[in-house]
C-alpha cells in the first residue's frame, strides 16, 4: 500500500508540475469584442483576426518564448457589460493585455477600469480624439487621419453642403463637432450644414433620407456619416430607394469597410467613399501575404492547439479591412515591446512601445509617444464588388487625438 501511495504521489507530483509548466509557457491575452447585439456585423471579424494573430505568432514560436493562450469575452453591446467583462479580464484571468472595443462609449466604459487595475487595452477602431490615457494605445485613425482629409478631398471636389449623419453616441458627436468647426474655418456656413443623430439599431430612415434629398437638391451636397453596426443597412436601402445615389448625394462613411459591406448592398452603393488608414485592394507583399495567410486560415481555425471550427467563423466571403489590420497590427507592435522590455508587466512594456515600428500591409506605422500611430491614409471609392479603388493616398500622417492642434487653435 505505502508503495502504491507512493506511485500516486509522484504521478500527482509529476501532473501538477507539468500544468504548472504549462501554464508558465502560455500568456493569457484578452479579447473583449461585441459577439452578439448590434455591434456583432463589425466586432465579431475583430476576434477572427485576433485569434489568427496569436496563431500566426504562437506558430512563429510565441512571445518571448511563451504561447499566447486567448481569453474571449463577450459583452454583447452592452455598454455597462464592457466594463464588467474587463474588471473580469483583468482581475479574474489576469491577462497581459486587452484587445477590444469598437464604440467609443464601450471605450469610455472600460477605461477607469483599466486606469484602476493599471491594465493594457489596444484599441483598433477610428475615433474622436479628445482623449489621452497612458492605459490605452490607439491603433486606430484619429479624426485628422480620416475625418479631416475626407472633408478636404470633399471640399476640393466642389462640394458645398454638409449632412453630418451619426448614431447617437460620444464618437459621431464629437467629431461633428470638431467638422463643424472645420467646416466653418473653410467657410462653409451654418445655413449649409445640418446634423443629425439615430440611436443604435435605428431601422426607420425615411424621413431623414427624405430630408437629405431634399438638402441635396440644389447639388454639391455630400452627407457624411458616422452611422455605426446593422443600422446602415436600412439607411442605405431607404437612400437608394429615394433615388439617391453617389452622383447626386455621395455619402463619406468612417464606419463602414469592406466587413461590413458584406451585409449591405454594395452594388447600389457604387461611387460612395471611405477613409481608412487601410484598404484590402491595396498592393504590397505584405497585404497580399496577410489576405492570403487569413483567408486560408478562416477555413480551418485554429490557435495554440485548440479547433476553433466551432466557434462560428464562416470562411465564406471573408474580407480584411481597417480595423481588422489594426487590430493584428497592435498585437506585433506589443510583442515587439514585450521583447524589448523583457518583460509583460505593464509598465515596461508601456514604456517599450514607444517609438516602436512595424512594417504592416499599408507600409511602416510607428508608435508614437502620444500613443497613436503614424499612418498612411487612404481616400477610396466603392467597387460593386464590395471593395475600394483607392482615389487619393497621403502618406505618414501623424495621428494627433486633440483636435486644438489640428484646427490652428492656441
Amino acid at each position: 500500500m505505502k508503495t502504491n501511495l507512493r506511485k500516486t504521489l509522484a504521478v500527482l507530483a509529476a501532473m501538477t508540475f507539468a500544468v504548472q509548466s504549462w501554464a508558465a509557457e502560455t500568456v493569457k491575452v484578452g479579447i473583449l469584442h461585441s459577439l452578439s447585439g448590434t455591434m456583432a456585423i463589425s466586432e465579431t471579424s475583430l476576434k477572427d483576426v485576433l485569434l489568427f494573430t496569436f496563431d500566426e505568432i504562437n506558430k512563429a514560436g510565441g512571445v518571448a518564448g511563451k504561447m499566447i493562450e486567448p481569453v474571449i469575452v463577450d459583452p454583447a453591446s452592452n455598454w455597462p457589460l464592457f466594463a464588467e467583462k474587463a474588471e473580469e479580464l483583468l482581475v479574474k484571468d489576469k491577462v497581459a493585455v486587452v484587445f477590444g472595443c469598437w464604440t467609443s462609449v464601450s471605450r469610455k466604459s472600460v477605461l477607469p477600469v483599466f486606469e484602476r487595475n493599471n491594465g493594457l487595452l489596444f484599441y483598433p477602431v477610428q475615433y474622436e480624439g479628445e482623449e489621452l490615457s497612458k492605459n490605452i494605445f490607439y491603433t486606430a485613425e484619429a479624426v485628422n487621419q480620416q475625418a479631416i482629409p475626407a472633408v478636404d478631398y470633399m471640399l476640393a471636389e466642389g462640394k458645398k453642403k454638409f449632412y453630418l449623419l451619426g448614431s447617437d453616441y460620444v464618437y459621431p458627436r464629437t467629431t461633428n463637432k470638431i467638422l463643424k468647426q472645420y467646416l466653418k474655418s473653410k467657410g462653409i456656413p451654418d445655413s449649409d450644414i445640418l446634423e443629425e443623430y439615430t440611436p443604435f439599431g435605428h431601422t426607420d430612415y425615411q424621413t431623414i433620407v427624405a430630408k437629405a434629398k431634399a438638402f441635396a437638391a440644389g447639388g454639391k451636397a455630400t452627407i457624411i456619416s458616422t452611422l455605426n453596426g446593422d443600422t446602415n443597412v436600412p439607411f442605405f436601402k431607404e437612400f437608394a430607394n429615394a433615388g439617391l445615389t453617389s452622383e447626386n448625394c455621395p455619402v463619406v462613411s468612417f464606419s463602414i469597410s469592406e466587413d461590413e459591406f458584406r451585409g449591405l448592398p454594395a452594388k447600389a452603393l457604387v461611387g460612395h467613399l471611405g477613409c481608412w488608414t487601410y484598404f484590402m485592394s491595396i498592393k504590397s507583399p505584405e497585404n497580399t501575404k496577410f489576405v492570403g495567410d487569413f483567408l486560408k486560415w478562416v477555413k480551418a481555425p485554429t490557435v495554440a492547439g485548440v479547433d476553433y471550427k466551432v466557434s462560428g467563423v464562416d470562411s465564406k466571403g471573408r474580407v480584411t479591412c481597417s480595423p481588422m489590420n489594426l487590430s493584428r497590427m497592435g498585437v506585433y507592435l506589443w510583442k515587439q515591446a514585450v521583447e524589448k522590455a523583457g518583460s509583460f508587466q505593464v509598465d515596461k512594456v508601456r514604456t517599450a512601445l514607444i517609438g516602436q515600428k512595424f512594417k504592416g500591409p499599408a507600409g511602416e506605422v510607428t508608435m508614437q509617444s502620444n500613443h497613436h500611430l503614424v499612418n498612411n491614409a487612404f481616400i477610396g471609392e466603392t467597387l460593386a464588388n464590395g471593395q475600394f479603388k483607392i482615389i487619393k493616398t497621403m502618406n505618414n500622417v501623424a495621428g494627433e487625438p486633440f483636435s486644438e492642434k489640428f484646427l490652428g487653435k492656441k
